[in-house]
Protein backbone atom coordinates (compact mmCIF):
# COMPACT_ATOMS: atom_id res chain seq x y z
CA UNK A 1 0.00 0.00 0.00
CA UNK A 2 1.44 3.39 -0.97
CA UNK A 3 1.72 6.13 1.63
CA UNK A 4 0.69 9.66 0.71
CA UNK A 5 3.43 12.23 1.24
CA UNK A 6 2.08 15.21 3.23
CA UNK A 7 1.55 18.41 1.29
CA UNK A 8 3.46 21.36 2.74
CA UNK A 9 3.67 25.07 1.97
CA UNK A 10 6.38 27.69 2.10
CA UNK A 11 5.58 31.38 1.89
CA UNK A 12 7.90 34.04 0.55
CA UNK A 13 7.41 37.62 1.77
CA UNK A 14 9.25 40.69 0.56
CA UNK A 15 9.98 39.57 -3.01
CA UNK A 16 7.86 41.85 -5.12
CA UNK A 17 5.77 40.35 -7.88
CA UNK A 18 4.83 42.28 -11.00
CA UNK A 19 2.14 42.51 -13.63
CA UNK A 20 3.10 42.98 -17.26
CA UNK A 21 0.94 43.41 -20.34
CA UNK A 22 1.73 41.26 -23.36
CA UNK A 23 1.46 42.40 -26.97
CA UNK A 24 -1.89 40.61 -27.24
CA UNK A 25 -3.23 42.55 -24.26
CA UNK A 26 -3.14 39.66 -21.79
CA UNK A 27 -1.84 40.40 -18.32
CA UNK A 28 1.07 38.28 -17.08
CA UNK A 29 1.96 37.92 -13.42
CA UNK A 30 5.63 37.20 -12.71
CA UNK A 31 7.52 36.47 -9.54
CA UNK A 32 9.42 33.86 -7.54
CA UNK A 33 7.49 31.17 -5.72
CA UNK A 34 10.67 30.11 -3.90
CA UNK A 35 14.30 31.19 -3.60
CA UNK A 36 17.44 29.19 -2.94
CA UNK A 37 19.44 29.84 0.20
CA UNK A 38 22.40 32.21 0.01
CA UNK A 39 24.71 32.92 2.93
CA UNK A 40 24.82 36.62 2.17
CA UNK A 41 21.02 37.02 2.15
CA UNK A 42 19.07 36.09 5.31
CA UNK A 43 15.87 36.64 3.33
CA UNK A 44 16.56 33.46 1.40
CA UNK A 45 15.84 31.19 4.35
CA UNK A 46 12.43 30.46 5.83
CA UNK A 47 12.42 30.97 9.59
CA UNK A 48 9.43 28.97 10.73
CA UNK A 49 10.18 29.49 14.43
CA UNK A 50 13.20 30.71 16.39
CA UNK A 51 14.41 27.12 16.65
CA UNK A 52 13.49 25.91 13.15
CA UNK A 53 14.71 27.14 9.76
CA UNK A 54 14.02 25.74 6.31
CA UNK A 55 16.31 26.28 3.34
CA UNK A 56 15.98 25.23 -0.28
CA UNK A 57 18.94 23.78 -2.12
CA UNK A 58 19.56 24.63 -5.80
CA UNK A 59 18.17 21.86 -7.99
CA UNK A 60 15.30 21.04 -5.63
CA UNK A 61 12.73 21.68 -8.39
CA UNK A 62 14.67 20.25 -11.33
CA UNK A 63 13.12 16.79 -11.35
CA UNK A 64 9.55 18.05 -10.87
CA UNK A 65 9.91 20.42 -13.82
CA UNK A 66 11.56 17.76 -15.99
CA UNK A 67 8.65 15.41 -15.27
CA UNK A 68 6.15 18.08 -16.41
CA UNK A 69 4.10 17.65 -13.24
CA UNK A 70 0.53 18.97 -13.37
CA UNK A 71 1.04 22.21 -11.46
CA UNK A 72 -1.57 24.93 -11.02
CA UNK A 73 -1.31 28.63 -10.29
CA UNK A 74 -3.68 29.47 -7.43
CA UNK A 75 -4.48 32.60 -5.48
CA UNK A 76 -3.96 31.99 -1.76
CA UNK A 77 -3.67 28.23 -2.41
CA UNK A 78 -7.42 28.19 -3.05
CA UNK A 79 -8.40 25.42 -5.48
CA UNK A 80 -11.44 27.47 -6.48
CA UNK A 81 -9.25 30.46 -7.38
CA UNK A 82 -7.35 29.08 -10.38
CA UNK A 83 -5.14 31.53 -12.26
CA UNK A 84 -3.27 29.16 -14.58
CA UNK A 85 -1.95 25.70 -15.29
CA UNK A 86 1.16 24.31 -16.93
CA UNK A 87 2.08 24.32 -19.72
CA UNK A 88 -0.27 26.78 -21.42
CA UNK A 89 -1.01 29.51 -18.87
CA UNK A 90 1.68 28.85 -16.25
CA UNK A 91 5.39 28.75 -17.00
CA UNK A 92 7.88 27.64 -14.37
CA UNK A 93 11.67 27.88 -14.53
CA UNK A 94 14.44 27.12 -12.09
CA UNK A 95 17.26 29.66 -12.33
CA UNK A 96 20.11 30.71 -10.04
CA UNK A 97 17.68 32.59 -7.78
CA UNK A 98 14.97 29.98 -7.35
CA UNK A 99 11.64 28.93 -8.83
CA UNK A 100 10.35 31.65 -11.12
CA UNK A 101 6.76 31.70 -12.36
CA UNK A 102 4.90 33.53 -15.10
CA UNK A 103 1.10 33.31 -15.08
CA UNK A 104 -1.05 34.43 -18.00
CA UNK A 105 -3.93 35.77 -15.95
CA UNK A 106 -7.42 34.73 -17.05
CA UNK A 107 -9.85 37.36 -18.39
CA UNK A 108 -12.10 36.79 -15.38
CA UNK A 109 -13.05 38.92 -12.40
CA UNK A 110 -10.51 37.02 -10.30
CA UNK A 111 -7.76 37.60 -12.86
CA UNK A 112 -8.54 41.32 -13.08
CA UNK A 113 -8.76 41.67 -9.31
CA UNK A 114 -5.40 39.95 -8.73
CA UNK A 115 -3.75 42.08 -11.42
CA UNK A 116 -5.11 45.29 -9.88
CA UNK A 117 -4.12 44.33 -6.32
CA UNK A 118 -0.59 43.38 -7.38
CA UNK A 119 -0.20 46.58 -9.42
CA UNK A 120 -1.27 48.66 -6.38
CA UNK A 121 1.18 46.83 -4.13
CA UNK A 122 -1.52 45.31 -1.94
CA UNK A 123 -0.29 41.81 -2.75
CA UNK A 124 3.47 41.30 -2.70
CA UNK A 125 4.06 37.73 -1.54
CA UNK A 126 4.24 34.33 -3.18
CA UNK A 127 3.99 30.76 -1.99
CA UNK A 128 4.11 27.18 -3.23
CA UNK A 129 2.72 23.80 -2.18
CA UNK A 130 4.96 20.76 -2.33
CA UNK A 131 5.69 17.26 -1.09
CA UNK A 132 9.19 16.34 0.02
CA UNK A 133 10.99 13.61 -1.88
CA UNK A 134 14.45 14.23 -0.43
CA UNK A 135 15.77 16.31 2.46
CA UNK A 136 18.66 16.60 4.87
CA UNK A 137 19.19 18.23 8.26
CA UNK A 138 21.74 20.32 10.11
CA UNK A 139 21.71 21.38 13.74
CA UNK A 140 23.56 24.51 14.81
CA UNK A 141 23.48 26.46 18.09
CA UNK A 142 20.13 25.07 19.16
CA UNK A 143 18.50 25.67 15.77
CA UNK A 144 17.31 22.88 13.52
CA UNK A 145 17.92 23.50 9.81
CA UNK A 146 15.93 21.52 7.29
CA UNK A 147 17.24 21.50 3.72
CA UNK A 148 14.80 20.70 0.92
CA UNK A 149 16.75 18.96 -1.84
CA UNK A 150 14.01 17.42 -4.04
CA UNK A 151 10.27 18.11 -4.04
CA UNK A 152 7.09 17.44 -6.00
CA UNK A 153 5.17 20.59 -6.89
CA UNK A 154 1.41 21.07 -6.57
CA UNK A 155 0.74 24.79 -6.93
CA UNK A 156 2.38 28.22 -6.92
CA UNK A 157 1.06 31.75 -6.88
CA UNK A 158 0.46 35.04 -5.11
CA UNK A 159 -0.74 35.13 -1.51
CA UNK A 160 -2.20 37.89 0.64
CA UNK A 161 -0.34 37.02 3.84
CA UNK A 162 3.00 35.34 3.06
CA UNK A 163 3.79 34.38 6.64
CA UNK A 164 3.32 31.56 9.13
CA UNK A 165 0.85 31.72 11.97
CA UNK A 166 3.11 30.83 14.88
CA UNK A 167 0.12 30.60 17.21
CA UNK A 168 -1.40 27.74 15.25
CA UNK A 169 -1.04 24.57 17.34
CA UNK A 170 -0.94 22.35 14.26
CA UNK A 171 1.90 24.40 12.77
CA UNK A 172 3.86 24.27 16.03
CA UNK A 173 3.29 20.52 16.27
CA UNK A 174 4.59 20.04 12.73
CA UNK A 175 7.59 22.23 13.52
CA UNK A 176 8.32 20.13 16.60
CA UNK A 177 8.12 16.97 14.49
CA UNK A 178 10.56 18.38 11.93
CA UNK A 179 12.96 19.48 14.67
CA UNK A 180 12.81 16.00 16.23
CA UNK A 181 13.63 14.49 12.81
CA UNK A 182 16.53 16.92 12.46
CA UNK A 183 17.94 16.06 15.88
CA UNK A 184 17.62 12.33 15.23
CA UNK A 185 19.34 12.67 11.85
CA UNK A 186 22.11 14.82 13.35
CA UNK A 187 22.64 12.31 16.16
CA UNK A 188 22.83 9.41 13.68
CA UNK A 189 25.44 11.22 11.62
CA UNK A 190 27.40 12.17 14.75
CA UNK A 191 27.43 8.55 15.93
CA UNK A 192 28.40 7.29 12.48
CA UNK A 193 31.26 9.78 12.27
CA UNK A 194 32.47 8.79 15.74
CA UNK A 195 32.32 5.10 14.82
CA UNK A 196 34.23 5.71 11.59
CA UNK A 197 36.88 7.68 13.47
CA UNK A 198 37.25 4.91 16.04
CA UNK A 199 37.63 2.32 13.28
CA UNK A 200 40.34 4.36 11.57
CA UNK A 201 42.19 4.81 14.88
CA UNK A 202 41.94 1.07 15.61
CA UNK A 203 43.41 0.22 12.21
CA UNK A 204 46.22 2.72 12.76
CA UNK A 205 47.04 1.23 16.19
CA UNK A 206 47.00 -2.26 14.77
CA UNK A 207 49.37 -1.22 12.00
CA UNK A 208 51.78 0.27 14.51
CA UNK A 209 51.65 -2.71 16.87
CA UNK A 210 51.96 -5.24 14.11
Amino acid sequence: MSVMTPCERLCLPGRRIAVETRDDGAATLTGYAAVFYRKDDPGTEYRIFDDLIERIEPGAFRRALAENQDIRALFNHDASAVLGRVPETLRLDEDEIGLRYAIVLPPTQLGRDVAALVARGDITGSSFSFAVRSQRYDYLDGVAIRWLTDVDLYDVGPVTFPAYDATNAAVRAEADRLKAECLADWDRRRRAAAAAKSAVEAVARCAQEC
